[in-house]
């Protein structure tokens, strides 16, 4: 069963939250999609990946590159899978996809000041729910760790 994960953001961005997600999940052997709204984005995310932080390192690329079908994390704008990944991260309000059983994490970033993206949130919420996905919503809490949340 595809599990969902929802991450209220609030007070922290995504190019704050993502990089974390993205290490624990390449700790765990996870191959990750990473879904953006736009090209742009996903190059501005490209770029971040390389700098965020002087002592890691994400192995990455976009969706344009030839091996990408080898690459542990892809990038893209697209809803495809071209690293067949097990994780897709959905970012800037991206639909889910059209394959959302095929994957066993799905995790929707969303910005909890945001009324449209809020609005979405409680959309794909429902979705999941009438899939029979299994659907969790997780808010950093004052410290900035993750809580699950009813």
């Amino acid at each position: 069963m595809t599990e969902v994960l929802f991450y209220h953001l609030q007070g922290r961005t995504i190019e704050q939250v993502l990089p974390p997600l993205l290490e624990k999940s390449l700790a765990r052997g996870w191959r990750v999609v990473v879904q953006a709204g736009s090209e742009e984005r996903a190059d501005a995310l490209d770029g971040h990946l390389w700098t965020y932080r002087d002592d890691s390192f994400l192995p990455h690329a976009t969706w344009r590159v030839p091996d990408a079908p080898q690459q542990p994390i892809l990038l893209t704008a697209e809803d495809s899978n071209p690293n067949a990944a097990s994780v897709r991260f959905l970012l800037d309000s991206a639909a889910l996809p059209a394959d959302a059983e095929s994957y066993d994490r799905m995790v929707l970033l969303f910005d909890g000041d945001d009324d449209d993206a809020v609005a979405m949130a409680r959309d794909a919420w429902k979705q999941c729910k009438a899939r029979g996905f299994d659907v969790t919503y997780w808010q950093a809490d004052a410290e900035g760790r993750w809580q699950r949340r009813q």
